[in-house]
């Protein structure tokens, strides 16, 4: 079962990045001769945002946590958070305009559905990652948009993507495809 669900994981991450390449996004990538470790990509990428030392080594493991909880990469939990709120902990004391609260950026009624506080930096987090994975396993049947899917569905909701079979044409929605493929692009570059 787990092998099922990381080969699920890896198709739907291989087909993200193929639209990418359509998109001419990956165009000149080229690999590192040494890998970094997941930690140090991801709290390298949080500090150019938080200056925060004690925070930005906090959201490192608690991405790195919840992930592993839910089975996400943490890299994509990453660039979505990377796009939701700059990983500012400043999100809890202001919503967005759309009522979203905390670092994963839930809606509150997400939420309450998911079980967690949005307003606690930890179950903020852990509720984004139950909600990707959800819709990772949503969207898992859509081929090779599963991935491309499942990361719109966080911007727009489920019922979005569904009604329209695939990323719903809201200017807003597939900006921030692009946006978190680009973020995900480059954490992926950092880390091989």
């Amino acid at each position: 079962m787990k092998k099922q669900i990381q080969e699920k994981i890896h198709t739907g991450i291989l087909a993200f990045f193929m639209l990418l390449g359509f998109l001419g996004i990956l165009q000149g990538y080229t690999p590192k001769a040494e890998a970094a470790d997941v930690y140090t990509v991801i709290s390298s990428d949080i500090a150019q945002y938080n200056g925060d030392s004690t925070q930005v080594d906090w959201i490192t493991k608690a991405i790195c946590y919840a992930s592993s909880l839910y089975n996400v990469d943490p890299l994509l939990m990453t660039a979505i958070m990377e796009n939701e709120s700059h990983f500012s902990f400043n999100t809890f004391y202001q919503t967005s305009s759309a009522g979203a609260v905390g670092l994963m950026q839930l809606m509150p009624d997400t939420a309450s559905s998911i079980g967690v506080n949005p307003y606690d930096p930890l179950g903020n987090i852990i509720g984004g990652a139950s909600y990707i994975r959800t819709m990772l396993d949503d969207f898992a049947g859509y081929g090779d948009y599963s991935v491309t899917n499942a990361v719109a569905a966080y911007n727009a909701g489920y019922h979005a993507v569904s009604k329209y079979g695939g990323c719903p044409p809201y200017a807003e929605t597939r900006n921030y495809v692009i946006k978190v493929a680009n973020s995900y692009q480059q954490l992926l570059k950092n880390y091989n």
